[in-house]
């Protein structure tokens, strides 16, 4: 798993906080996608206190940490089955939302690249600790999908 954190200059010559991490992971795309976009499947590695509803274009669907407090409302923008999901949510460090783009690239017929970045977060002290956040979360999130997926274990029940 790669990371890229907050490195490139927009347009403008400003600093953007963006991120991207990656994994492989040992499964078909569909198996890989339908873990991610299926609420009871998201619920056994990520969402361990719940997820209400699949992810489905146009709908707004809520995030339950059972190990962090707060459920979380999550807007499901564009959804290409197989392919990508796009979502924005709350940022952590104020009242806006990020963008958060997840990718699926079939490797061959029994393994699959995900992708995931996020970006959007204030140019600020609290943006930039807010991002750094969700590049660690979504890191983590990488692994337990890899592990539910591949293996049929929680691993996040071991991480926090």
């Amino acid at each position: 798993m790669a990371q890229e954190q907050s490195g490139k200059s927009s347009a403008q010559g400003e600093l953007e906080l963006k991120f991207q991490v990656y994994a492989k992971i040992a499964k078909p795309i569909s198996e890989v996608f339908d873990a991610v976009y299926n609420p009871k499947k998201l619920s056994g590695y990520f969402t361990t206190g719940g997820a209400s509803a699949p992810l489905d274009a146009g709908t707004t669907v809520t995030w339950d940490f059972a190990d962090f407090p707060g459920a979380f409302p999550v807007h499901v923008r564009q959804v290409e089955r197989n392919r990508f999901i796009e979502l924005e949510w709350k940022a952590g460090d104020g009242d806006y939302n990020t963008q958060v783009r997840m990718e699926f690239e079939a490797l061959d017929d029994k393994s699959t690249l995900v992708r995931i970045a996020e970006s959007g977060w204030k140019k600020t002290p609290e943006g930039l600790k807010s991002s750094y956040g969700n590049c660690m979360g979504w890191s983590q999130m990488l692994l337990a999908l890899k592990v539910f997926v591949e293996q049929g274990t929680n691993l996040r029940a071991f991480l926090y």
